[in-house]
């Protein structure tokens, strides 16, 4: 932020700190990393899923008599957590998203009961749209098409699953 810019929310709830600190952060900087390493803990989350969806899917289905229908119904249960995770990231990276976006930032003082409002500069406006525009929207696009592979995924095993 420019130095002649004076501007009184806390440190911490600056919306510029805000993306610093999820940018930092060890699990929400999981989306910014290169492909490999976006994927692989999705595919290591949904490999350890199984250690619970496997015995449920078992308990419906035998995997001795009825393999395929046990591996799709694991296979969409162990999807859960990881998605669940995926969601966690979308949103707060959709937060920080709306905080530099908007024109105003509310913040609080002391305590929940005496927050105020304080209207962003232009110059601070513009820096904090460039930071969306150039960071922030390419992790959500990332976890949007993560979503649709997912959703995919999930139509694939559908269609296979009323097929059989």
């Amino acid at each position: 932020m420019n130095s002649s810019v004076v501007c009184p929310v806390p440190l911490e709830q600056r919306p510029i700190n805000e993306y610093q600190d999820l940018k930092e952060s060890w699990f929400f900087r999981w989306a910014t990393l290169s492909l490999f390493a976006y994927v692989k803990p999705i595919v290591v989350l949904w490999g350890l899923s199984w250690l619970i969806a496997g015995p449920v899917a078992a308990v419906s289905f035998s995997p001795a008599k009825h393999l395929t229908q046990f591996a799709l119904l694991a296979a969409a249960g162990a999807s859960v957590i990881p998605a669940l995770a995926l969601l966690r990231l979308y949103l707060g990276w959709r937060y920080v998203k709306t905080r530099l976006l908007n024109t105003t930032v509310f913040y609080e003082e002391s305590g929940w009961y005496d927050g105020q409002t304080w209207e962003k500069p232009a110059e601070v406006l513009t820096q904090d749209r460039l930071i969306v525009s150039y960071q922030v929207e390419p992790i959500l696009q990332r976890l949007s098409r993560t979503f649709q592979m997912v959703g995919l995924a999930f139509c694939v095993g559908s269609v296979a699953w009323w097929s059989l």
